[in-house]
């Protein structure tokens, strides 16, 4: 199955707009506050490994949603970020959900997180079915 990697990686990018807004001036104060993350240990961090590390997982995140919006056949914005949205809610949300239940993270914490992970998903799948895939070679 042959996919767009342009439309791969505009949506990677996207996943970093959509998490600039969420862990910005959206949440950031409450997700601080759940993650029990300080401004200090924010600031101490290598922002090169954070950033191209987030970016790298955000490309294979695009391209595996670039694979499932084929699958299905999504075509066109609407129906890609609907299938991204069933994505994001149905493996992403409830793997953090289990994870933040053994790790006995907050309610809060979860639907936080998780709600960008639904959401970024649902942007993925909006770039990804309203961007062509490149024709497979004959």
């Amino acid at each position: 199955m042959k996919v767009n990697l342009l439309a791969v990686v505009v949506a990677a990018l996207s996943s970093f707009l959509l998490g600039g807004l969420w862990y910005g001036p959206l949440f950031l104060t409450t997700w601080q506050s759940e993650a029990g993350v300080t401004a200090e240990q924010m600031a101490a961090g290598n922002p090169v490994v954070i950033f191209g590390g987030a970016f790298v997982l955000a490309l294979v995140a695009a391209y595996g949603m670039a694979l499932a919006v084929r699958a299905v056949g999504s075509h066109g914005a609407l129906s890609g970020f609907r299938d991204g949205l069933l994505v994001g809610l149905f493996f992403s949300a409830t793997t953090l959900g289990i994870n933040y239940l053994f790790a006995h993270r907050t309610p809060a914490l979860w639907a936080l997180d998780a709600g960008y992970a639904v959401l970024m998903f649902g942007l993925m799948g909006a770039v990804l079915g309203a961007w062509p895939a490149k024709k497979a070679a004959d």
